[in-house]
């Protein structure tokens, strides 16, 4: 007689980074268990980031009303609650659900010594690394392979959409950020684009669309382009989260800031040149992939928060202000000629 399944609920509502970090943990919950029936809840905003995931059995989303997702849930009954997000709102869910249940550790303390008095005191243990810690006491085991993240046909985007000018190779730099202190100041972001000097895919949402706009204006400039070959498209809010992850998939280099973009291509094992500001990348690096962290190590005010502020706090934003762009562009991973590959 075949054995009833066992039930388990993952909660993690957001963001996006955060999102694609819970992947290692479904993926060695689901293969490493026997006979588990694996649910995620998430809002529903995220739902283009967890619909093709193959390890989930069934997604639950959370809309406007928590209550009502909570009722949808206790009808499941789960025989275990996984919290990956410990929230006010995560813990709602599993105190009505009243199951057994586990959450990861958020060292809320220690980084609030680390940001506010710059105390060594912060694991180094990267956040997806604290989400399988959490659910070791089921008998998982970390089985190493990083991230995951799984696209569909329909969020491929074939070359002929592109300007003949990208068609054969450019340099995605994932412009967005949640926060300014997150974000590279203007004269930076040309600075940058200057110096990796070929075809740029600017990629980001709708609210990036006018700051995109200034940095094609600028390398539009006569002068621009007496001094550089860099030409710069926007795609900033054209194409949707999983297109613009297909787009830089397909780059040659990948930039970006700290954002959750950023973060799913490590996933694909692309090399990363990720730029931090006011944050740190202890705990929040690109994850097991090859990566080159951009960023102002001579500051003693820095990090200045956990996850970015809109101002700088010393007015001075030295953090991205001074910071040296001394990278050199090297890929650590072979980047596929067949354009149409469509595999996440």
């Amino acid at each position: 007689m075949e054995s009833k399944k066992k039930k388990i609920l993952v909660i993690r509502l957001s963001a996006i980074g955060d999102i694609v970090w819970t992947s290692p943990s479904l993926r060695c919950l689901k293969t490493q268990l026997p006979n588990v029936e694996l649910h995620f809840c998430t809002k529903k905003q995220y739902q283009s980031m967890v619909e093709n995931n193959p390890y989930l059995d069934k997604i639950h989303y959370l809309e406007d009303d928590l209550n009502t997702l909570v009722k949808t849930l206790k009808a499941e009954q789960f025989d275990t609650v996984i919290d990956l997000h410990k929230n006010l709102r995560s813990a709602w869910i599993r105190w009505h659900l009243w199951k057994k249940s586990y959450s990861y550790s958020k060292k809320s303390f220690r980084r609030w010594l680390f940001v506010n008095f710059k105390l060594p005191v912060m694991t180094t243990l990267h956040v997806a690394e604290r989400y399988l810690e959490a659910i070791k006491p089921l008998g998982i085991v970390d089985d190493g392979k990083g991230l995951d993240y799984f696209l569909s046909e329909k969020d491929s985007v074939s070359k002929e959409k592109l300007p003949i000018t990208h068609q054969n190779g450019y340099t995605a730099f994932i412009i967005g950020a949640s926060t300014f202190t997150k974000r590279l100041p203007m004269n930076k972001m040309i600075e940058l684009c200057q110096k990796i000097n070929m075809p740029i895919m600017l990629l980001g949402g709708k609210e990036e669309l006018s700051t995109g706009n200034e940095l094609v204006k600028a390398f539009e400039q006569p002068e621009m382009k007496a001094k550089c070959q860099t030409v710069i498209y926007n795609a900033c809010g054209i194409f949707s989260l999983n297109e613009s992850v297909f787009l830089a998939k397909q780059a040659q280099f990948v930039f970006g800031h700290d954002t959750g973009l950023t973060h799913i291509l490590a996933a694909y094992k692309k090399k990363i040149y990720a730029i931090y500001g006011g944050t740190s990348t202890i705990g929040f690096y690109p994850y097991r992939t090859d990566y080159y962290a951009i960023e102002n190590k001579n500051l003693r005010c820095r990090p200045c928060s956990k996850s970015g502020l809109d101002s700088c706090p010393k007015k001075h934003f030295k953090c991205m202000q001074d910071i040296n762009f001394d990278f050199e562009l090297s890929q650590a991973t072979q980047v596929s000629d067949d354009y149409s590959n469509k595999r996440s």
